[in-house]
């Protein structure tokens, strides 16, 4: 069974080495301690969310903390090519669904886009408290999937500031239910950021998609059927990774 995993700041961890003790306390420490009634001989893993592996053993368990040493100590390399998934704000918890299951699928970045046909709107201090939220779900999806480098969570996009990343990236492709091109046929490159776009359920608007295309993007689908914005970024990223990290 893999073992349970806790994302730790990256001072708790810097310089750690076999032997050492490691202290897990606070939300980590109680869930560990109290929800998972974890004991002592037990071994679980450690990050610091940015590549970061420590497997170290439980020696003690407190009110809340434990006390843990240190076994191994490996750092996960920096994904190449980087998958970035440009998610478009969607109505009830679609969107939260969708960045869950895509930080499963191996994502390296979400992008939220306030796309022209996107209900929800994050303006102000419910856009930060949003924004928030997502950053939560990326942490626990994390955790869930044993991941040791954590999605980053990008600023909130318009489309034409998404427009300009297109242009920067690598490559980069746009889900549209009137393309030809399908996703499994397209060439990635070896290095860079692929970015996949995922529009609102209204879909994308014609000026969007137009500008996107002149930006670089290029319109490709999943298959015959319309999947829901909750599913079609994790679709597609399932996709691209096996063509790029399981080649």
């Amino acid at each position: 069974m893999t073992l349970p995993l806790h994302l730790l700041p990256t001072d708790a961890l810097a310089g750690r080495g076999v032997g050492d003790v490691v202290v897990l306390d606070g939300p980590e420490g109680r869930h560990a301690a109290t929800v998972r009634r974890t004991r002592v001989g037990e071994h679980l893993l450690l990050t610091d969310g940015a590549g970061l592996r420590v497997e170290a053993e439980v020696i003690a368990v407190g009110s809340g903390s434990l006390d843990l040493r240190v076994v191994s100590v490996t750092s996960d390399p920096e994904p190449s090519p980087r998958l970035v998934l440009v998610q478009a704000l969607a109505k009830n918890d679609r969107d939260d669904q969708a960045i869950e299951a895509a930080t499963e699928c191996g994502v390296d970045e979400v992008v939220p886009w306030q796309a022209s046909r996107s209900v929800v709107q994050w303006r102000g201090e419910r856009g930060e408290k949003a924004w928030r939220k997502w950053d939560a779900v990326l942490v626990a999806a994390t955790k869930q999937s044993r991941r040791t480098r954590r999605p980053v969570l990008a600023p909130t996009a318009t489309s034409a500031q998404l427009g300009a990343r297109i242009g920067a990236a690598a490559a980069a492709f746009v889900l549209h239910e009137d393309a030809r091109m399908p996703l499994a046929g397209v060439t990635l490159p070896a290095s860079g950021d692929v970015v996949v776009v995922v529009g609102p359920e209204g879909g994308i608007s014609p000026e969007e998609l137009a500008a996107f295309e002149a930006a670089g993007g290029v319109p490709v689908r999943l298959g015959d059927t319309v999947l829901r914005s909750s599913s079609a970024g994790p679709a597609a990223l399932a996709v691209l990774s096996a063509m790029s990290r399981w080649r």
